[in-house]
């Protein structure tokens, strides 16, 4: 561990501090690139959900979602913080059991678990299992009588409501690989199944909706929507949800032109919406991911070659690129991004920031403003902390970055630097 005590967002020697350590101090110890976590700035954003709640008076609970960042370390932290998680694969569950996560705290969605899978939950008697697709309820009807066990279920509903996002993340529509159909009835047969099954205890019902959503109104018409269905599943099942889960999808700001909404603006207003629609407001569960560790994050690359055309802005390049970020690749997302050992100087031109995988497409930002570089300069970019270790990639045969945490002017590493031999570890000799 190492002690720095200056907590500023620039030293006084013109370098980005993260969490009271000077960066250019982290790429040199731990090398680039590198992704870096503020641990505090975790806490605090699930502080101010927690707040929010609270000051509305709702029973809740908050459900990390995990794909946005799933390594041992962060479900340390997510325990520290008393929250539930969510989990989406059978590798993210049993990284979750690996850090020591109380299993009773782990929600397990997906729209294909495995009969593997399935079991694994079910044996680690995870808290409730999401249940996607009828083919998952024959499945863990069966594994429920062959174990002897019971287990609580949620139903995963799409209710209709489609989201201002990006056509990928859009979830909550009825044309969605998500949930049970609300529409065509599939909800109400879903429901019909689980209700008969003595070995599964109906929870509630979860909706999703999609991500990176920066208005209320979407989140105020799911909030109108699943009290409507709940309603309806009393008069038609005599059924009532003790949760009724409104999902994620809180976005973050990448760059100036994104205006998130406050974790007290989408609570009180939806709090404001369930009281008036309801005499006996269920528990309600969120699931976060992005916005809990999206802003927190910083990826550390060291600038390398230049190419300057005549009349056109040039090409900066890193160390790093489309298999430690693919977002901009993938899904044209912005990002922002400083010269961290030079934060005191002024911007002279705008660039593209280009990755070094060995495809056109690589271009981490389009147009960035800069001060003046040279090779060995170290470039932060902003806001990285959601998707981009969860998505990485070994394209080109790079080794995945490593992973520092740095908390109170302490610095930690949970994630080693993936080697040359780690790469061909698995490989066999034909």
């Amino acid at each position: 561990m190492e002690i720095m005590i200056i907590d500023d967002l620039t030293s006084k020697n013109g370098h980005l501090m993260i969490g009271g350590i000077d960066s250019v101090d982290l790429a040199k110890k731990y090398g680039t690139p590198l992704y870096v976590f503020d641990i505090d700035q975790i806490r605090s954003q699930i502080k101010e959900f927690k707040s929010a709640f609270e000051k509305a008076n709702l029973k809740y609970q908050i459900s990390y979602a995990s794909k946005a960042f799933a390594v041992k370390a962060i479900y340390q932290v997510m325990k520290q913080e008393n929250v539930h998680i969510d989990v989406v694969s059978g590798g993210e569950l049993y990284t979750a059991l690996q850090a020591g996560f109380p299993s009773d705290k782990i929600s397990f969605h997906g729209n294909n678990k495995s009969y593997d899978e399935l079991v694994m939950a079910v044996q680690n008697h995870v808290g409730v299992i999401m249940l996607d697709n009828f083919h998952e309820i024959e499945l863990l009807s069966n594994i429920l009588k062959n174990e002897k066990q019971q287990i609580k279920v949620m139903l995963r509903l799409t209710p209709g409501i489609s989201a201002h996002t990006h056509r990928y993340d859009q979830t909550g529509q009825t044309d969605s690989k998500f949930g049970f159909d609300v529409e065509s009835g599939q909800a109400d047969k879903a429901m019909k199944l689980v209700l008969e099954d003595s070995n599964m205890n109906l929870l509630g019902i979860h909706a999703h909706i999609g991500s990176q959503i920066f208005g209320t109104q979407g989140f105020v018409m799911l909030a109108q929507k699943m009290v409507e269905i709940a309603k309806r599943f009393q008069e038609k099942f005599n059924y009532w949800p003790e949760v009724i889960n409104l999902g994620g999808g809180f976005g973050i700001s990448y760059n100036e032109n994104d205006d998130p909404i406050t974790a007290n603006e989408f609570i009180s207003q939806i709090a404001t919406e369930l009281k008036q629609q309801c005499d006996q407001v269920p528990e309600i569960w969120i699931e976060p991911g992005r916005s809990i560790v999206g802003p927190a994050g910083y990826t550390l690359y060291t600038i390398g070659s230049r190419k300057d055309i005549p009349n056109l802005a040039s090409y900066v390049s890193v160390d790093g690129g489309m298999g430690d970020n693919i977002r901009p690749a993938l899904y044209q997302a912005k990002y922002e991004a400083v010269v961290a050992n030079k934060m005191d100087r002024k911007n002279i031109e705008t660039a593209h920031i280009a990755g070094k995988y060995c495809e056109s497409g690589d271009i981490l930002i389009d147009q960035q403003q800069l001060p003046e570089t040279q090779p060995g300069d170290i470039l932060a970019v902003l806001d990285t902390g959601a998707y981009g270790y969860s998505m990485a990639m070994n394209y080109n045969r790079n080794p995945r970055p490593a992973v520092v945490f740095v908390e109170k002017g302490q610095s930690k590493l949970v994630v080693k630097r993936e080697t040359y031999q780690d790469l061909t570890s698995l490989d066999l000799d034909y």
